[in-house]
């Protein structure tokens, strides 16, 4: 795969979709939409706003492909539609007829997760494999009507980073029927855990109880049968923080009371943060990831740095691309940058 090649992929919210510049959008080879939702078995884009923006992304950059990006943290209907033939066929009928309303260049599957109810919503130990099922409906239709418009459309996911992720998918039979697979390598820590760490780090640091990373995450993928051309690394625009930590080691991997809560936007960190207001900024050359700690808060977050440590790593590993959460929190756009200058030097 050639530098040239490589996936930069923006999640964008449909209200904040006006704000995409035209200069990212150059950047940019792929905007997920968030989000579509599920309603009887079927995709609803009826409250989006914002589609007609589609056409002036496409205008400024004619190789740009934009997906409708269906689901995210809490969105259900996905088991329940997964779950019969009937469900799983109007499914894949409705991703056809969001193509056919909507200049989409594909649909991008966002169920966390398969077999797990943490996010509120339904789920089923059946999820696993009528996943599958699931995507291979979606692929077989939207090939079908790609044959009619003599075109190819995309099916792409975002993963969970984790084993949990393996365990209740498929992955082996999955990748198949999808052009690639989005890891949410970010929020690794964060609201599920009160030790302080890095929520989007490339490797893992010694002394670290959590050891996800970056490249564990694309290890596993990769041993569950997923080809490394077809892995996406995610990357964050925002921060977790943790309040009133120890002030020892720089309050990194240090006990807090409280888990690690939503922090700053990556351009309030740089407005307000990052070596500001007692904040300083120390960086974790064995994990590639920065942090904050003003004594008592620790933030984690990510830098030009660290997105320019993780797209080494993707050209290194003959890895697909990166992608990120979520485009309107850089308002500074020096992390598309960053990524945008390391793949294309």
């Amino acid at each position: 795969m050639t530098k040239q090649s490589r996936i930069l992929a923006g999640y964008v919210g449909d209200p904040t979709l006006h704000l995409v510049t035209e200069d990212d959008a150059r950047k940019l080879t792929h905007i997920n939409i968030a989000f579509g939702h599920v309603k009887e078995d079927r995709i609803t884009i009826a409250h989006l706003k914002q589609l007609k923006e589609l056409d002036r992304l496409k205008t400024i950059n004619p190789d740009l492909l934009i997906l409708l990006s269906v689901g995210g943290w809490s969105a259900g209907g996905f088991s329940e539609a997964a779950s019969t033939a009937e469900g799983r066929r109007a499914f894949a009928e409705s991703a056809v007829e969001v193509l056919k309303a909507a200049p989409f260049d594909g649909v991008d599957l966002d169920w966390e997760y398969p077999c797990y109810s943490e996010a509120g919503i339904a789920s089923s130990p059946n999820d696993k494999k009528n996943f599958t099922l699931l995507l291979k409906e979606i692929r077989e239709a939207l090939d079908a009507y790609g044959k009619e418009q003599g075109r190819h459309f995309m099916l792409t996911i975002a993963a969970g980073a984790d084993q949990y992720y393996i365990d209740g998918t498929e992955m082996d039979k999955v990748q198949q029927y999808l052009d690639f697979v989005q890891l949410m390598t970010y929020d690794m820590r964060g609201g599920f855990q009160v030790l302080t760490g890095h929520h989007t780090n490339l490797y893992t640091s010694t002394g670290d109880l959590f050891r996800i990373s970056v490249d564990q995450s694309v290890r596993l993928f990769m041993n569950a049968g997923v080809p490394a051309e077809k892995i996406v690394v995610g990357a964050a625009f925002y921060s977790r923080m943790w309040k009133d930590v120890p002030n020892v080691n720089n309050g990194f991997l240090q006990m807090s009371p409280g888990n690690g809560g939503y922090g700053p936007s990556y351009a309030e960190l740089v407005k307000e943060y990052i070596d500001k207001n007692g904040y300083a900024r120390h960086w974790d050359d064995e994990a590639k990831a920065p942090f904050l700690f003003d004594g008592s808060t620790f933030i984690t977050y990510e830098d030009p740095a660290s997105v320019a440590h993780k797209c080494e790593y993707i050209m290194e590993h003959n890895l697909a691309g990166i992608m990120f959460w979520e485009y309107c929190q850089d308002d500074t756009h020096t992390l598309i940058e960053s990524m945008n200058k390391t793949f294309n030097p």
